[in-house]
């Protein structure tokens, strides 16, 4: 696996770009739904994964997985499988994902409905598999009320940036 200076420095700043979402209100946006807001911290990985593909993507969610992992926040977040992993997995599938639709802008799309999904369905099925939360009932609840305004959000931004990056040739 050999990294190109392009990749290292899309990784660098779509890396940046997590860390100041998840360190300030920029990374969650108010919904009306139970948990109050939905995330967008996803997203730098999910445009990590479009750019150059998975092992971008993949470690511009490393790099969102380990801040998750040293921020804490909610117990189960401080277990490095469930703040980690998933994560990774979010740049690796969203590639993959992206690359087997044909247009590009409803690539985007796609990779952001599959990138958040991964992040979702990872997180909260690890938190019931390890007993952080107490059922499978509990997890849909959640991904329900709490995901669907992420997709929504997701597919919106990503979509915006990946026509800019389609107009503006940088990808």
């Amino acid at each position: 696996m050999k990294i190109t200076v392009r990749q290292l420095t899309i990784i660098g700043i779509l890396g940046a770009i997590s860390l100041l979402l998840g360190s300030t209100p920029l990374g969650f946006i108010p919904v009306p739904t139970p948990a109050g807001s939905a995330t967008i911290m996803h997203i730098p990985v999910i445009i990590g994964a479009i750019m150059e593909g998975p092992v971008v993507g993949g470690f511009v969610g490393l790099i969102f997985g380990l801040f998750s992992f040293l921020r804490g926040g909610a117990v189960l977040f401080s277990d490095p499988v469930i703040a980690i992993l998933p994560r990774i997995l979010i740049g690796i599938f969203s590639a993959y994902s992206y690359k087997m639709v044909k247009n590009r802008i409803g690539g985007a799309g796609i990779a952001a409905i599959i990138g958040t999904l991964t992040n979702t369905v990872g997180v909260l099925s690890l938190a019931v598999v390890k007993n952080y939360l107490p059922n499978w009932e509990t997890a849909l609840t959640i991904a329900i009320t709490h995901g669907l305004a992420e997709v929504v959000l997701a597919v919106l931004i990503t979509v915006a940036i990946a026509k800019g990056l389609d107009r503006a040739r940088l990808d």
